[in-house]
């Protein structure tokens, strides 16, 4: 059999449960990552190579209309996406109350087959998910429908066996196993956000970047050094909380996780930077990896 290779998006509006699926679809079997930069809300890209097949994975920030810069560079990342497809995978929750018609505009100019995905049907009943079928079909004529459960990993594999049958025969665009020093950063300052966004309500973790400043493996310890960057003084004091609580929470619970992805010991340490306003700063979000 030809080999086949290609690149699939995953979009939709924000918590319509993209990133489940993605690591539902990629889990265990990732065996190489190479994100376009080194931070966060980017285009992040997961591989999944068997013998016959390379599947090129990009997890898109939800549809959202912008309204500062970061925000705008995120949508151009989506856009981006789009273009570069051999397969869409639009993600929606099926208790959306249908307002998705930034993301149908983005559909229907692309020529890459889509797939609908409705997900999150262990919280619906079947009358539902027919309802929300039918919906689809006459709404957008998707290429196929399926009604998911990122989460419980219900029908995922169904979603995989249309990717593998609809993917070009195609060399692997990448090394089938390689693994990139600026993937563990990636992968690292992902895990230490999430903690901001665990532990911090309202604005702050919208505030809140994370840059990996150094990662040093040594013969049986791998020490890495962090910035968490805000916008504002106050911020930067909720962040450390009082005694440096609230940041020794998010450093142990970030290093924990960090330990168990790469498989051994890690020394973290964390600092807190504040940038005024970075988030509106084309210069920032360039050097943060926002801006081709």
């Amino acid at each position: 059999m030809s080999h086949k290779a290609g690149f699939v998006s995953i979009i939709g509006k924000p918590n319509a449960g993209k990133s489940t699926l993605m690591n539902a679809l990629v889990g265990e079997k990732m065996s190489i990552i190479t994100p376009k930069a080194q931070t966060t809300r980017h285009r992040i890209i997961g591989i999944v190579n068997d013998e016959d097949h390379q599947i090129v994975f990009s997890d898109t920030p939800g549809v959202i209309k912008p309204n500062y810069s970061l925000q705008e560079s995120m949508m151009n990342f989506v856009q981006g996406s789009l273009i570069d497809a051999d397969i869409i995978l639009f993600v929606t929750d099926i208790h959306e109350k249908y307002d998705e018609n930034d993301v149908l505009e983005k559909l229907r100019k692309t020529n890459s087959p889509v797939a609908v995905l409705i997900n999150k049907i262990d919280k619906s009943s079947e009358e539902e998910v027919k309802a929300k079928i039918e919906f689809w079909q006459e709404k957008l004529n998707p290429d196929t429908i399926f009604a998911i459960s990122a989460k419980l990993d219900h029908n995922v594999s169904a979603v995989m066996q249309y990717i593998k049958d609809k993917l070009p025969i195609h060399e692997a665009y990448y090394e089938k196993d390689e693994l990139t020093d600026k993937s563990m950063r990636f992968f690292v300052s992902e895990m230490i956000r999430e903690k901001v966004f665990k532990l911090y309500d309202k604005e702050i973790p919208y505030s809140t970047e994370v840059i990996v400043t150094s990662y040093k493996e040594e013969a049986n310890i791998t020490r890495i050094a962090a910035e968490i960057i805000v916008e504002r003084d106050s911020q930067k004091n909720i962040i450390i909380g009082k005694a440096g609580a609230m940041i020794k929470k998010v450093g142990t619970y970030a290093r924990q996780d960090i330990e168990e992805f790469i498989d051994g010991k890690v020394f973290l340490e964390l600092f807190v930077k504040v940038i005024p306003d970075w988030r509106s700063k084309k210069n920032y979000l360039k050097r943060f990896g926002y801006d081709d």
